[in-house]
């Protein structure tokens, strides 16, 4: 796979889609800013990748790979999840 700029920008946007679609599957609020969820949806969407077509999932389409993308969302919203209860946790002050 050739790394251009085109594949960067791509990668980008659909990490920030991921990012996005795991903080709406969460439920409940998340006290995070927006710009943790769009670096959660980067990461998310890369690993998923990785792990997509490790496991025989992702395949070369013209289209959206559905597979592929699933796993993407499930990996951010484990990962909202984890950093959100992680923050509320040390929000908790106690005298």
């Amino acid at each position: 796979m050739e790394l251009t700029v085109w594949g960067i920008i791509t990668a980008l946007v659909v990490g920030l889609i991921v990012g996005a679609l795991g903080r709406l599957v969460v439920p409940g609020r998340q006290n995070m800013p927006m710009w943790l969820h769009m670096l959660i949806g980067v990461g998310a969407a890369l690993l998923g990748t990785v792990l997509a077509r490790a496991m025989g999932i992702a395949t070369e389409t013209a289209g959206i790979d559905w597979g592929e993308l699933l796993v993407q969302v499930v990996l951010a919203a484990i990962a909202v999840a984890l950093v959100a209860g992680v923050g509320r946790r040390r929000s908790v002050s106690r005298y």
